[in-house]
Order: structure tokens, then C-alpha cells, then sequence
């Protein structure tokens, strides 16, 4: 790109630029994904702080044929916001646009831009006794505009969905430079087909999210968080069908941790330990919420593990009896990604298939992963009650980190047929991103790839739109 179209560009953007080329140290955050595993280029780095400026530098890119990666956060886990390595790409940060620009208390909803950091719509919607239903460990840094790219999950889907249920309404700059406006926060819109959904998990690859109306909750009265030992997964998965039973469909999260999980996060997290006095084979992190008097939670939840565990169900179980506490259970379950990175290399999948068949799938497809390469260690943790489990696959001293990244084609392969026997998926939440984008087009459903690609061509003809992600 020559100087004359970055000027462009910079002045689309309203001054707001950074050069890779004159200020490598700036770009360097930008172009290197959360695990450190995928690293790009991009001629310019731009950082508007408007839905016109935004339209403006799309606009000029549809006008030139230069390819544009948005990003928000750069939390992603797939490489989707991070360009490729060629360098022709403008990266497309929304980090400025950061205004929560009305919490509705009446209405129960909230109009924020793209760049909103999750924790902080959090702490906004609880000054209005309000709760945005969605949470997850990237919070802090994880964006709006992105978490609606991704149609993000996290620990509350269970009980409220992911996050396409938590859109009312969407603005979007589309590839020609138009700007879509369905923000309005309706419950109920039957005029013709919904395009928002179009642009909600489609990573960018239709257009890029620049506002969002959000449905908020009323803020929950009590919350009641249990960390629970048990010898299984199909156990967990019948204390979760007790648990629904006895509080009527009031478990917010249901968190399956195994063993080796606590073991890595108490290893190298600080401030954190295994709260029950034995270490068990596994665990579960459960969570109610209720607007009823005080203690209500907590006597629902006291009563079913006391039950479960006098069935021989579950083995013990510790309530949190404190804010400070319930966030130390929590942070067990949090930083376990964390962890993971700090002890080495793992071979990751983000699978669903139908809960019921989880536990089977764990046990048997884990041990049989164990079995055909040596030296390899199953760590499966994650939102058991909605069939999403962060399958991965790590090496122990028998192998060497060089070996396991050789073996990862031939590890994955298999991981990805058993989840296509099993009727599931090869990306629960994080997206297709450039990392399975293969995966897909070898075991994805042809005909819904068909009716995607058909769409991409039609609102972004000149393929300007994060190009190289979801589509092989």
C-alpha cells in the first residue's frame, strides 16, 4: 500500500492509525492471537471511533479491493481476528468505539458500540439492578462486537443461551459500505428475513458489527455456588437432571472439571486450591440464581447434594458461603485455559455433541485417544449441561512437546470423526476462524455450506470481508 491510500485510510479512520512498518512495537498486540499461535501482518492498523468512520474506511475498501480484518478484543481462539501473513490486509480494531450509550431499566435493555469490554457492560447493567446473561473467562477483555461476531457461549448458556439470544437489535457497516440499522431493541420484528442473525457468528465475513441493543435480566437476588466431587461424568450428568428437578430449571451453570485440570491450576494459578479435603476423579462447579427471599438458593442446593450424596451420587461438596468464596470456586473453573498455557502445549477442540452422549464421549473417545498415542494426556472440561466440552489433548513426560505438534493433524482427525459419528459439532463457540476452516469444508453439511457461500458472495462480492475465515 503506498502512502497516498494509508493517508486515505488514516483520514477515513479520523486520525486514528498505527504503521506497522514505522511502529512495529504498537502493531505487535494487534497481529498476534490470545494463544500466541497464529501471528499476521496488515499494512495499517486502524481505530475509528464511529459507525460514519467505520462506513468511510469500508467505503474506500470496497472502492480499492484492500481486505479488512475487524477485531475486538482479540480474544478469539480460531485466529479470526488476526490477518494473514501476506500483509495486504487493513486490521479494522473497534477498541475505541467503547460507549455504553443507555441502560433501559424499564425496558430491560442496553445500547452499547462494538467495543464494549463484557465486564464492564456487567457493571454497568448492575447499577441498574440488571445482569447481561452472558459471562465467560475472557470477560475482561473479550469485546461486545466480537462476542457477537462469534455468537460466543460461556458458563451461563445452560439456563440463557448463547449470545445470538441475547441481540435484540444490530447495526452493521456491509461490504459496500452501507450501514444496516435494526438496532431497535424489539422482542417481536416479523417484517421479512432477520438479517442481523446473518451477521451474528459470521466472524466478519458479511460485515462488521458496530452497535448492539442487548436484553438485560433483573439482577438475581441470591446466588448459591457449590463445587462438587464425583467419580464421572455420567454421574454429573444425573446430579444436573436432579438439580433441574428440585429448583426448577434455576441452574444458571453447570461446570465439569476433571481432576488433572484442579491439578494444573493449583500448580501454576496463585491463590487457588482444591477446597475438599479429598481429591476426586471429578468435579462439578454448579450455580442457581432465584429473586426469592434469602437462603432460598442455598437451601435448594444444600438439600439436592445433601440427597445426592447420601445416594452415593456425589461424594462431597462445598458451598460457598461468601462473595470472596464463591469467586475462589470460580476461579478453579476460570483459569483452567490459563493453566493450560502455562504448563505447555495442548491439542484443543471446542466440541458439542447431544448432552447425553457427553459423558460417553469423554470417557471412551478420551481413553481411546490415550490408547492409540502414548504419552498423551486427556484434559475435557467445560459446560457439560449444554453438550460443550473443551476436549483437549496434552503430552506428558513420555512425549515430547515437537512429537505432540506432529501428531496434532492425525489427533484432530480423529477427534473430528467420532464428533460427526456422534451427530455433533467440530466448534461449539469459538468459531471457524482460519483454524477449521478445512474441518469444515471436509465435514460440514454441503448443502448448508453451499447456502453460506452463497450468501458471502452476495453481500460481499469482492470477498473484502476478513477474508481466508470460515471458508477454506
Amino acid at each position: 500500500m503506498d502512502d497516498r491510500l494509508k493517508e486515505e485510510f488514516r483520514a477515513a479512520a479520523g486520525g486514528q492509525a498505527i504503521d506497522p512498518a514505522s511502529s512495529p512495537a504498537d502493531a505487535e498486540r494487534y497481529l498476534t492471537d490470545w494463544r500466541g499461535t497464529k501471528t499476521g501482518a496488515a499494512s495499517l492498523i486502524l481505530r475509528p471511533g464511529t459507525t460514519s468512520e467505520v462506513a468511510d474506511v469500508v467505503r474506500l475498501a470496497a472502492r480499492e479491493g484492500v481486505p479488512l480484518v475487524p477485531q475486538g478484543g482479540n480474544s478469539g481462539l480460531v485466529g479470526g481476528s488476526v490477518p494473514e501473513g501476506d500483509g495486504t490486509a487493513v486490521l479494522l480494531s473497534l477498541e475505541r468505539m467503547n460507549e455504553i450509550q443507555l441502560v433501559d431499566a424499564e425496558g430491560a435493555t442496553a445500547r452499547v458500540q462494538a467495543g464494549v469490554i463484557l465486564q464492564t457492560l456487567h457493571e454497568a447493567a448492575a447499577e441498574s439492578q440488571l445482569m447481561f446473561p452472558l459471562s465467560l473467562g475472557a470477560k475482561g477483555s473479550a469485546t461486545i462486537g466480537g462476542l457477537i461476531s462469534t455468537n460466543a457461549g460461556g458458563t451461563q448458556v445452560l439456563r440463557y443461551g448463547a449470545m445470538r439470544a441475547q441481540v435484540l437489535g444490530l447495526e452493521a457497516v456491509l461490504a459496500g459500505g452501507n450501514v444496516l440499522n435494526q438496532l431497535a431493541p424489539l422482542r417481536k420484528d416479523n417484517t421479512g428475513y432477520d438479517l442481523k442473525q446473518l451477521l451474528i457468528g459470521a466472524e466478519g465475513t458479511l460485515g462488521i458489527v458496530t452497535r448492539a441493543s442487548l436484553r438485560l435480566l433483573p439482577a438475581p437476588a441470591e446466588t448459591a455456588t457449590a463445587l462438587v466431587g464425583l467419580s464421572s461424568p455420567a454421574a454429573a450428568l444425573q446430579l444436573l437432571a436432579r438439580l433441574q428437578a428440585a429448583t426448577g430449571g434455576q441452574v444458571d451453570s453447570f461446570e465439569l472439571i476433571p481432576r488433572i485440570a484442579v491439578d494444573l491450576v493449583t500448580a501454576h494459578v496463585d491463590n487457588t486450591r482444591d477446597p475438599l479435603a479429598a481429591g476426586h476423579a471429578w468435579y462439578v462447579l454448579a450455580e442457581l440464581t432465584g429473586t426469592g427471599a434469602e437462603g432460598t438458593q442455598r437451601g435448594l442446593l444444600e438439600t439436592a447434594l445433601a440427597a445426592a450424596i447420601e445416594d452415593g451420587l456425589a461424594a462431597d461438596a462445598v458451598l460457598a458461603g461468601s462473595g470472596r468464596e464463591r469467586e475462589e470456586l470460580w476461579r478453579l473453573r476460570e483459569t483452567i485455559a490459563e493453566a493450560e498455557r502455562a504448563d505447555g502445549l495442548a491439542i484443543k477442540h471446542d466440541i458439542s455433541v447431544p448432552v447425553s452422549d457427553m459423558p460417553r464421549f469423554v470417557t471412551e473417545v478420551g481413553a481411546e485417544i490415550e490408547r492409540r498415542w502414548p504419552g498423551t494426556s486427556m484434559i475435557a472440561f467445560g459446560h457439560l449441561g449444554d453438550g460443550n466440552i473443551h476436549f483437549n489433548v496434552r503430552s506428558t513426560d513420555a512425549l515430547d512437546r515437537d512429537d505432540l505438534i506432529a501428531l496434532r493433524p492425525e489427533i484432530t482427525g480423529f477427534v473430528y470423526e467420532q464428533i460427526a459419528a456422534a451427530g455433533g459439532s467440530i466448534s461449539a463457540e469459538h468459531g471457524i476462524g482460519t483454524l477449521k476452516a478445512e474441518a469444515l469444508a471436509r465435514l460440514g453439511d454441503p448443502g448448508k455450506l453451499a447456502a453460506m457461500r452463497a450468501v458471502k458472495r452476495a453481500l460481499d462480492p469482492h470477498g473484502i470481508m476478513n477474508p481466508g475465515k470460515v471458508f477454506a
